[in-house]
């Protein structure tokens, strides 16, 4: 198969907020595999910290997590202005959910919203409102509403999305995941792929996870299958990351390594297992109960391998992933014209 090399795509990233609203923990929790815990062991940020972080392989985040002291907000403001706020793709801004200064806050992020619509006009603004465990349970959301009510308000004409977060639970990643949803370049063409590969093989549910983060990259979940547990992807990211933590902890191997392989459940009502599916991804397959249909559900994925791995790094979509069912052969045909070829197994 021909190899189309493609020059990937860099987005920049702002993560903003006042110092100690917990930006550089949230961050050490997505991309580090930090646990929680860990985290109070990190410092203040001073002046801006730069990361970048290959992403699905065609995309590189490229993070500046920005300190929130007084002095370097000022400096943000009023002399590298054009600097900091230039071609942003996404501005994150982190408020306290406990800072008895949030009026103050909301200047600030106002004079911020109002600098980046004057540099990078096409961004899009996530606000987390953050450390919601802090609140108890029963003011929760009115909280929230009241905050992300005052935060539109003052979003310079910005159609912002704002969520309520937390490093103790699964609301991180459901926010950080939703943010990176909307960065990859190529996610029409992924999930096209996924949900013709998940009727194949007669899956219950299909999840594509990126390597590294464990953030849910796209889902596929058939038609009819209600699932109480509205949170279930992100909760599988926060246990396999804590797995993965683990592992680095007892194999004394890096955090970034892949850690293991494959993991499989058999349960009476269904069966799932996880498993690479490309060099930037893992798969999460839900099957019914039966050695048969999991056999086959773990064979596609090996066949469709070198295609999904071709459309994570080029993006094209010109070749649909191989893939057959129990009883005879299958293409994903991902809806381009003159896409599908004939394949013999």
């Amino acid at each position: 198969m021909d190899i189309i090399e493609k020059k990937g795509k860099k987005k920049k990233v702002l993560l903003m907020g006042k110092s100690g609203s917990g930006k550089s923990s949230m961050r050490s929790i997505v991309f580090s595999n930090y646990v929680a815990k860990d985290t109070r062991r990190l410092g203040a940020t001073i002046d801006v910290e730069h990361s970048h972080v290959k992403f699905l392989g065609n995309l590189t985040l490229n993070l500046w997590d920005c300190g929130g002291q007084d002095a370097f907000m000022e400096n943000y403001l009023q002399h590298q202005r054009d600097h900091v706020f230039a071609n942003v793709a996404v501005l994150i801004y982190v408020f306290d959910i406990e800072s008895r200064e949030f009026d103050r806050d909301l200047v600030t992020y106002s004079a911020v919203a109002r600098a980046l619509s004057e540099n990078s006009s096409g961004a899009r603004i996530f606000c987390l409102i953050h450390k919601m465990d802090l609140v108890q349970a029963e003011y929760r959301q009115k909280l929230f509403e009241e905050r992300s009510s005052l935060l539109k308000e003052r979003s310079e004409g910005f159609d912002i999305i704002v969520f309520a977060t937390s490093i103790w639970d699964e609301t991180l990643y459901k926010a950080w995941a939703s943010i990176i949803y909307t960065l990859i370049p190529n996610l029409s063409i992924i999930e096209t792929y996924l949900r013709r590969f998940a009727e194949i093989i007669e899956a219950e549910e299909v999840v594509l996870f990126e390597r590294t983060t464990f953030l849910v990259v796209c889902h596929v979940s058939q038609q009819g299958l209600g699932n109480p547990n509205d949170d279930r992807f992100e909760r599988i990211s926060n246990i396999i990351k804590t797995f993965k933590q683990s592992l680095s902890r007892f194999t004394s191997s890096p955090k970034s390594a892949p850690q293991f392989t494959e993991i499989e459940l058999r349960a009476p009502r269904f069966s799932l297992f996880i498993d690479r599916l490309t060099s930037n991804t893992y798969i999460l397959v839900v099957v019914k109960p039966g050695e048969s249909d999991l056999n086959t559900a773990k064979m596609n994925v090996k066949i469709a391998r070198e295609d999904f791995e071709r459309l994570d790094v080029t993006g094209d979509g010109k070749k649909p992933a191989r893939t057959r069912d129990s009883s005879s052969r299958a293409e994903l045909d991902a809806g381009e014209e003159d896409a599908g070829r004939d394949t013999e197994y």
